[in-house]
């Protein structure tokens, strides 16, 4: 009997999830992929609307007009699906989408999307002596609501659509304007204006490069020891926001106040699967954390749904490429899992020496530099070609270079030369 096996979601995860199911044809059923909008592309779908859909239904995406990619398309490529080679490395999220569909169309998975389809729970069925089962219940937008029934379940739904805003005491008092860069689009309507920026990670440095470039004096507020690298003229660094006055002040944490406009919260976002019962499947989902996951998808209890791209902190679509050829291969068998209480165990340590290295609690599923060995146990496990060494090599590079040209990097274009090199093709990050 071929397994049947639901999708959750059509942006990159859910694509490369669809993609290799089809590759299976002998073991797997076509997948059903459930889409909540009339697009793939999950994140990378542009959308000039905030808030809510006239539907009722919030708006997804969290990318803004001008963003480009902050890793080089030779790094960010599934392994075996390049980009066209005249693009330049750091491409717009336009370019990422039609990659995205050149993707969907090369495998033939539209077929297998159900768009502007909701689901509304996954519910894990006990039968005696076999495996479990998942009915996943789903909604249309005609108000029709269908039951069925698969052997695995794939989460794809991405974790950039809730907001992660910190609790600031006296915020109500704040007289300008509040919002998460899940809501920014684009520069324009802050120029003359002072920003406070909250969070100074990939998107609180790019957003905030963007308002200064268009005319706003912004305060980077952040937790991490002083940046170094050379910052544009109209920005400035600040210590955490602790508190807003009565007045309205903004208040940091070395006790100077000043007066915004404006609060930016970049301060990342949470997970929220409202169609599973976390209880019911032995997890705990916090705002910053979903465990315990055995190789940071699956429950110990249930090891036959799948969290697939849940770490930050990566290379996505290597990595999701990884994790997925590793859940079918526990699937069909070429994988066999230690004891559910074993892995228990394995997570539990695993997660207690990363709180013993002085990680947080809303850190403990970023990767950085364990995502090479996470992904090369991976491929061995599951007996899939690893990712080649060039991947980390550049990744690496790139790093560096953001550290010290925050502004520039972008302007480099690389290319693979094999597996082990990469040569830089033009462009100077100085200039």
């Amino acid at each position: 009997m071929l397994q049947r096996v639901a999708v959750v979601g059509a942006g990159a995860a859910g694509l490369c999830a669809a993609r290799h199911i089809l590759s299976r044809p002998s073991s797997f059923a076509p997948p059903v992929v459930f889409e909540l909008t009339g697009n793939i592309g999950g994140t990378w779908c542009y959308d000039e609307h905030v808030g809510t859909y006239d539907n009722g239904r919030p708006v997804h995406s969290s990318m803004y007009r001008d963003l480009r990619t902050n890793l080089p398309k030779e790094v960010m490529m599934f392994p075996d699906f390049p980009f066209e080679p005249e693009l330049s490395s750091f491409l717009s999220h336009r370019a990422v989408l039609q990659y995205l569909h050149r993707y969907c169309q090369s495998y033939d998975i539209g077929p297998h999307i159900r768009f502007n389809t909701a689901v509304e729970r996954v519910r894990v069925v006990m039968t005696t002596g076999e495996k479990p089962r998942w009915e996943v219940t789903s909604s249309d937008p005609s108000g029709g609501v269908q039951t069925e029934t698969f052997d695995s379940v794939f989460v794809c739904s991405g974790h950039y659509s809730d907001p992660h805003i910190p609790d600031i005491p006296g915020i109500r008092s704040f007289k300008g304007k509040v919002l998460h860069s899940h809501s920014y689009r684009h520069a324009e309507p802050y120029a003359g204006q002072a920003v406070v920026v909250l969070g100074a990670k990939a998107s609180g440095l790019d957003i905030s490069m963007e308002l200064a470039r268009a005319g706003a004096q912004v305060t980077l507020s952040h937790a991490l020891p002083r940046l170094t690298f050379p910052l544009p003229a109209g920005i400035q660094q600040a210590s955490s926001v602790v508190a807003v006055e009565e007045d309205g002040g903004v208040r940091f944490q070395d006790g100077s106040v000043a007066s915004a406009d404006v609060l930016m919260f970049c301060t990342g976002y949470n997970f929220k699967y409202p169609f599973l019962d976390a209880a019911e499947l032995g997890l705990v989902i916090q705002d910053q954390v979903v465990s315990p996951l055995y190789r940071f998808m699956m429950p110990p209890a249930f090891p036959s749904l799948f969290f697939i791209g849940i770490c930050k902190i990566i290379c996505p679509f290597p990595n999701f490429n990884c994790q997925v050829q590793f859940a079918l291969a526990v699937l069909d068998g070429s994988v066999t899992l230690p004891p559910q209480a074993q892995m228990e165990e394995e997570v539990l340590r695993d997660l207690q020496e990363k709180v013993e290295r002085g990680v947080k609690q809303h850190h403990l599923l970023k990767m950085d530099q364990d995502q090479w060995e996470y992904c090369e146990v991976l491929a061995r496990s599951a007996g899939f070609p690893p990712l080649p060494p060039v991947v980390r090599s550049l990744y690496e590079e790139v790093w560096r270079q953001r550290q010290v040209h925050p502004e520039n990097y972008r302007r480099l274009n690389y290319r693979l030369i094999s597996s082990t090199r990469w040569e830089l093709i033009n462009g100077s990050a100085d200039g």
